[in-house]
């Protein structure tokens, strides 16, 4: 198993290179068809020449090659990359370190991630494993009604309504009953920092919710599938109780592709957290991305994506582990 992680860290390697290089091109492309970005600072006004380009070459904007269209300017991805090996990433267009930018609002993120991924693995896996073992039942049907309306209902719709409903009624009733600070939080229609963890929670569950119905509905196939693989009838024929053959011999296996979906969604909620940290006016990496894409501000965009691309790669490593947990069948050796 280490030679296999060792490998496939050193695959890292090659993948985030082509991902940063093609994001690097794209952004060079771009000023050589559109012209310098600069300009769009200064709106419809036109600044004096000396001011543009002492501006343009403060930023790193000067080199010739950006006035060569199709030119992919290898000294400035190189300097580029020799930036980010120090953890440099440059400045925004207000001056401000692009690292510094990251490190306030990644650990935001990081959190509204986490109340999410627990949220929906506990949940859609508990869903998936009652509607599975009562298949066609009540309970079946009843899981299976209620997760395709949370997939249908858009998460910006679904976040407008919880947060009226839980701000507006249930977090003013529980100020009103002297609740303590942090339930109020929870059920805030904003993001508090005096509670950073309470104030997401219901913004984690709606930005759950959506993966919730994918995750139960996925179980309960998987499940329904292994319930019926021939181990498991030789465990029931030993007499082993329903509970252990589910839970041990059953669900183990039924697990290996909502743990994939799992660990794919995990690199997708950091970045796709753009819609639920808007609802709720929460300071994380969507709302930094937002203002960049607003703002022209490329090498913020290059900078977070990079740092995605790379929760992607560590999350697609950590699945391939877990499978070997989950099934002792497999081996990387």
């Amino acid at each position: 198993m280490g030679r296999y992680v060792l490998r496939r860290l050193l695959q890292f390697i090659p993948v985030l290179l082509g991902t940063m290089f093609l994001l690097h091109y794209l952004q060079t492309v771009s000023i050589q068809i559109n012209g310098n970005p600069i300009t769009a600072l200064f709106g419809d006004r036109q600044p004096p020449p000396q001011t543009l380009a002492a501006i343009t070459t403060a930023f790193g904007l000067d080199d010739p090659c950006l006035q060569q269209t199709g030119n992919p300017c290898l000294g400035m991805f190189l300097d580029r990359m020799s930036g980010y090996t120090q953890g440099d990433f440059g400045v925004d267009f207000n001056r401000q370190p692009i690292t510094r930018l990251i490190a306030d609002a990644a650990p935001v993120t990081v959190r509204l991630t986490i109340i999410a991924v627990l949220f929906e693995s506990l949940v859609g896996i508990l869903a998936g494993v009652v509607a599975g073992i009562r298949k066609n039942g009540f309970a079946d049907n009843f899981i299976r009604l209620s997760t395709t309306l949370v997939i249908s209902v858009p998460v910006f719709v679904l976040g407008v309504l919880v947060q009226i409903g839980s701000g507006l009624y249930v977090g003013v009733w529980l100020r009103d009953n002297g609740a303590p600070e942090w339930l109020s939080a929870a059920f805030s229609v904003t993001y508090q920092t005096d509670h950073p963890w309470a104030s997401l929670l219901v913004p984690g569950v709606v930005l759950g919710a959506f993966s919730l119905g994918f995750i139960a509905r996925l179980t309960r196939t998987s499940l329904i599938e292994t319930l019926r693989a021939d181990y498991v009838r030789t465990a029931r024929a030993k007499g082993l109780s329903r509970r252990r053959v589910v839970g041990i011999h059953a669900l183990r296996n039924s697990l290996i592709p909502v743990v994939t979906y799992i660990g794919i969604d995990l690199g997708a909620l950091m970045g796709g957290a753009l819609v639920t940290e808007g609802i709720f006016n929460i300071p994380g990496v969507g709302g930094l991305v937002f203002g960049s894409v607003a703002a022209g501000e490329t090498p913020v965009i290059i900078a977070v994506v990079t740092m995605l691309t790379l929760v992607f790669l560590l999350a697609s490593l950590l699945v391939d582990v877990l499978y070997a947990v989950l099934d002792p069948r497999i081996r990387y050796e």
